[in-house]
């Protein structure tokens, strides 16, 4: 008997945003799986996430261009946010930073992510990452509250060692964990 296994992110469209977090490396990590899942990725990348790793290392994962600036001509014609917007089913923003989600929770416009955010018509799902303080701040926890209301979903963060080097609530969920997600927002889980 011959077992077929089903590969539900094949042909998927997903765009992935890397946030400035150190958090980062462990997008490329499942970048990588979902590449190997032949789901078709597409990167945005913020000007702080290229602080801590680099745009090769996704267009090497992809095999596609990397969008980190608001303006591309030669990559995006028709501008990034617009395109990635129309041609994603899923954007995924892990590490979701602090920054990220006070830009989508009040609808500021001043980048390339959070102008791909307003044009998005597609299912959204954020991984927050940051130091504990700031996890727990009254304004970050009315930002997600606003954002989960707008119907973006999130996976919670988790308690462990920090790069500040604390232990607290904060850490991006694992690859595997954010993965799941993904499948789940397909209804494929």
């Amino acid at each position: 008997m011959e077992y077929v296994v089903s590969n539900p992110l094949a042909d998927r469209e997903i765009v992935i945003a890397v946030g400035g977090g150190i958090a980062a490396y462990k997008v490329a990590v499942m970048t990588s799986g979902l590449i190997q899942r032949s789901a078709n990725i597409s990167v945005v990348m913020t000007r702080n996430s290229r602080k801590f790793i680099g745009e090769a290392t996704f267009a090497a994962l992809t095999g596609r261009p990397v969008a980190s600036r608001s303006f591309d001509p030669r990559s995006f014609p028709l501008g990034a946010h617009i395109e990635l917007a129309e041609r994603a089913e899923l954007i995924v923003v892990a590490p979701a930073t602090a920054d990220i989600l006070a830009k989508a929770a009040s609808g500021l416009a001043d980048d390339l992510l959070s102008t791909l955010l307003l044009c998005a018509k597609c299912p959204v799902l954020m991984a927050p990452a940051m130091n504990a303080a700031m996890w727990e701040k009254p304004a970050v926890q009315r930002n997600i509250s606003q954002l989960t209301d707008d119907g973006v979903s999130f996976i919670q963060p988790t308690s462990g060692w920090l790069s500040c080097r604390q232990t607290g609530i904060g850490r991006m969920a694992e690859p595997e964990t954010i993965t799941t997600a993904i499948e789940t927002a397909f209804g494929t889980s």
